[in-house]
């Protein structure tokens, strides 16, 4: 696997939030291809960035994460920024 960036780390955890429309840590954590740590750090900024929201439903469910109406947003805009770069790339 190629090293990823900043972005391209945040995009993969917000998609795999989105696809499943709520996520706990095990399946973002193996999701995104992050360590423990790694996702924690993550999950810090993407939570005070307003990305992404934290729910704890009961005790006896796990407490999971939700893609915010923001973090839609950053997919979608980094969706067509890539699709820009690769049509510039193209021609």
């Amino acid at each position: 696997m190629k090293n990823r960036c900043r972005n391209e780390i945040i995009t993969s955890i917000l998609e795999v939030i989105s696809s499943s429309g709520g996520s706990n840590k095990t399946k973002i954590m193996y999701g995104a291809f992050l360590s423990y740590s790694q996702l924690g750090e993550y999950l810090v900024f993407l939570l005070k960035n307003d990305l992404i929201s934290y729910h704890q439903k009961t005790k006896q469910t796990p407490p999971s994460f939700t893609i915010t109406e923001k973090g839609t947003h950053f997919l979608r805009i980094h969706s067509q920024i890539n699709e820009m770069i690769t049509n510039i790339q193209a021609k």
